[in-house]
């Protein structure tokens, strides 16, 4: 069982998904079925914010003094049972998915932001091309099994 905890730090974010723990909580569920997925159980933090607090982080851990959408903080020093592992944690910013929803949609740019950390959390990069390639077609499988249609009978 995967658990997230999610940490809402701006208010604007409950103006687009009223519950983000429930909302995340659906997606995970769906996810855990894919059998990649389902090997152990997975603990992580969601840090919902702001664009000026992404700069801060970017500032204090990058040393970039600029916001960006999203960053993720490995949780190098495991300690598990084998059952449960804390990955790290994951900070979005609401402005930046907000902008890119415009031309898009903001749930799904929101899922690609969460879906990027959570790979970072579990030790995909794309330092190397290909590595970029191997992690891109691991979120866009991801993001089309979310998205996928249902068929009609």
């Amino acid at each position: 069982m995967t658990n997230i905890n999610v940490v809402l730090d701006h208010y604007l974010w409950k103006k687009k998904i009223s519950s983000p723990n429930r909302y995340i909580k659906k997606k995970i569920n769906k996810l855990n079925k894919i059998n990649f997925f389902k090997k152990k159980s997975k603990n992580y933090t969601i840090f919902l914010t702001s664009s000026k607090k992404m700069k801060e982080l970017n500032k204090k851990f990058r040393n970039k003094n600029k916001s960006t959408d999203v960053l993720s903080f490995p949780f190098n020093n495991k300690i598990s049972n084998n059952k449960n592992i804390y990955l790290g944690d994951i900070a979005i910013s609401y402005e930046i998915i907000n902008l890119r929803s415009k031309k898009s949609n903001f749930f799904l740019e929101f899922d690609k932001m969460w879906i990027h950390g959570y790979l970072h959390l579990l030790g995909y990069n794309h330092k190397r091309k290909k590595d970029f390639i191997k992690m891109w077609k691991l979120e866009n499988l991801i993001l089309k099994y979310f998205y996928k249609k249902k068929k009609k009978n």
